[in-house]
């Protein structure tokens, strides 16, 4: 049986190290980290995380704003808080939610954002600083896929990487970090048109899966000995469970996790490093703000 990545454990290390190190600034005299959040609309699963994001902060000390809208709100409305927030110097950080309702534009908004408080790195310039590899805040989730990869003292270097997806949230983010010289492995990105799909994922030392398809990923795609990473994440319903569903990753997990040398469980694994790292971001962005100390 393969070893389970605990993400669960891991994101809760990341926490604790958080909140030691508020206590600091509180006892020193200094403000807590500040993280704001835009939501608009009534999507169930972007409620759902916001309000975890609210928990999150409160857990670590963070004090945590969230600006929520209706589904009809109109862009100027959102355009005016994202400058609000950019001259708000108590304010270190923010996320816009997605999805925004659809008069919303998603470039127009990514545009407005202060790159110095972006803490999902949507906009352009912090984009070009990832590709480059410059200082920028990394997305949350490729940042904790990685910081699940280095806990776990699982070695990139000169091995096979095979991600499955090319999203601009997962997919190519989380391929230029897996390049990156403090990584250094040899990437390959897949997605729905890739040939030979099966046998380019076999391939793989360390397959990451964010494909968005219920348990796709059978044993055939996996190689003897690899290390799978699942990034997603569904409800599929299921009468037989109290709630009516069950929760299941791309990776058809009793399978795989037969033949692999590590894998992440779903829930209960990248899906809490993402929180996490949006917490590091903010204690990142908090130290760039306030002292020039660039953490990263």
């Amino acid at each position: 049986m393969s070893t389970i990545i605990d993400g669960k454990e891991i994101a809760a290390t990341i926490k604790t190290e958080i909140a030691t190190e508020v206590k600091s600034l509180l006892d020193h005299g200094r403000p807590a980290p500040h993280l704001a959040v835009i939501i608009a609309g009534q999507d169930g699963a972007a409620l759902s995380y916001v309000n975890s994001i609210e928990k999150q902060c409160k857990g670590v000390g963070y004090i945590c704003s969230a600006y929520k809208f209706p589904e009809d709100v109109k862009e100027k409305d959102i355009l005016d808080t994202i400058d609000f927030l950019n001259r708000d110097d108590e304010v270190n950080g923010y996320i816009i939610q997605m999805p925004l309702p659809k008069q919303v534009s998603i470039d127009k908004v990514t545009a407005h954002v202060d790159p110095r408080k972006d803490m999902d790195c949507f906009h352009p310039a912090n984009m070009g600083n990832l590709l480059l590899g410059k200082e920028c805040f990394l997305p949350a989730t490729p940042h904790g896929v990685m910081e699940l990869i280095r806990r776990s003292n699982i070695d990139t270097t000169g091995k096979e990487c095979v991600i499955l997806g090319r999203s601009n949230i997962v997919g190519k983010p989380l391929a230029m970090l897996l390049l990156q010289k403090d990584a250094n492995a040899t990437v390959t990105v897949c997605h729905s048109r890739t040939k030979n799909l099966k046998r380019v994922c076999s391939r793989a030392d360390i397959l990451i899966v964010a494909i968005g398809q219920p348990e796709m990923i059978t044993e055939d795609y996996v190689k003897e000995k690899a290390t799978v990473i699942d990034v997603g994440i569904h409800r599929i319903p299921d009468v037989g469970q109290p709630n009516g569903y069950r929760v299941c990753g791309d990776v058809k997990y009793d399978e795989v996790s037969k033949k692999c040398e590590a894998i992440t469980p779903v829930p209960g694994g990248v899906g809490p490093m993402t929180m996490a790292c949006l917490l590091q971001n903010t204690m990142t962005a908090y130290h760039r703000q306030n002292d020039g100390n660039t953490l990263q």
